[in-house]
């Protein structure tokens, strides 16, 4: 596979990191789009890109949210609008979330305060995903507002969880707390996703369901490059991305971004750089990124929309494969967390991160 290495350059990403902060509300909420909803996972997501981006008061702003919007269970509603809540159903994937964003943020700026700031939001969080964690291991894809928890499980949430739980543990470590609970349930459900698919809801035709197992980390080795191999040439549509569903030509930028960091993690960096190249053609001049697009045609959907979320996950794409620093390991297997003794030494504070 030839191409070229679709690395960004400092102005690039700078003036993606700008279109994120422009669509930013005052209050620290980042819709998906302009004039759009909110969910705390994308939310999420593009805190971190702007991070990246060296926007880190607005990053912070974005955290500020979470922490003023957090409810009393230590979760969040599944959707926000500028108004207020639009969709009151909690999702377990959508609070784990913040742990991911926290740690993240962390390793960009060393910044110790922030972490402390944060901890008590990160525990309530995750108290309140553990509390959905089923006998086998998964962890129920709702709680409805009744209380009621959903009904069935899903792969990539669980994947997504899987990841978040682990940040959770090295954010617990950071701040001096431990939590070996929170060890036992990634643990568990790490196992559930290697041994137990059948306990999913099977939604195979979806690529995240076929890359999110890799990226996360919940798969390594053999069966993590066995799953890479499989997918590939059912979901790569050549020159174009990754299709978000299998029987159609629908491609997403930010589904190949995700893909770009599930190759890094098992050692394919010439076809994680050709792949992130290919979502050039969805990037405009103003650094913003459009959501996807139908092939053959190239139409842009849906109806033209550029978000922060898919933007967001170009840049974590890139900086995995090119960055530097403790962040450029963070789904790459044993990268996050293991080098951070040397990475961060002893103190309240470190040097940011450029």
């Amino acid at each position: 596979m030839s191409g070229t290495s679709g690395q960004l350059t400092r102005a690039q990403l700078n003036s993606t990191g700008d279109w994120i902060a422009s669509v930013q509300l005052p209050g620290g909420m980042i819709p998906w789009f302009p004039g759009g909803h909110a969910d705390p996972w994308n939310h999420t997501e593009a805190a971190m890109a702007l991070a990246l981006a060296g926007r880190l008061s607005e990053a912070e702003a974005a955290y500020e949210w979470l922490r003023s919007t957090q409810l009393a269970d230590g979760s969040w509603c599944l959707y926000y609008l500028a108004e207020g809540i639009e969709e009151p159903r909690r999702d377990p994937n959508v609070c784990a979330y913040v742990a991911a964003g926290v740690w993240w943020h962390y390793l960009e700026t060393g910044d110790r305060g922030f972490l402390d700031t944060m901890w008590p939001v990160v525990e309530a969080a995750i108290g309140f995903v553990v509390g959905l964690q089923r006998p086998g291991g998964e962890i129920a894809w709702s709680r409805d507002v009744d209380g009621a928890p959903g009904q069935f499980a899903l792969l990539t949430a669980n994947a997504s969880i899987y990841h978040s739980l682990r940040c959770a543990v090295a954010v617990a470590e950071a701040t001096g707390r431990e939590r070996p609970g929170w060890d036992l349930a990634a643990e568990r459900v790490g196992e559930s996703i290697a041994d137990r698919p059948s306990v999913f809801l099977p939604k195979d035709r979806w690529a995240m369901d076929w890359y999110y197992p890799v990226l996360s980390g919940a798969l390594t080795g053999e069966a993590a490059t066995a799953r890479m191999e499989s997918g590939w040439p059912v979901f790569i549509m050549e020159g174009l991305g990754v299709r978000c569903v299998a029987s159609n030509p629908w491609v997403t930028a930010a589904e190949t971004a995700e893909c770009v960091m599930a190759a890094a993690a098992v050692g394919w960096h010439e076809r994680a750089a050709t792949l992130l190249s290919w979502t050039r053609h969805l990037r405009d001049e103003d650094g913003a990124y459009g959501t996807g697009c139908v092939h053959p045609q190239c139409v842009r959907y849906p109806g033209g929309e550029r978000s922060t979320y898919t933007a967001a996950a170009v840049l974590m794409a890139d900086h995995v494969l090119f960055g530097q620093g403790p962040a450029s390991g963070f789904f790459l297997p044993g990268g996050f967390a293991s080098s951070m003794d040397q990475a961060l030494p002893p103190g309240p504070e470190r040097a940011r991160l450029g």
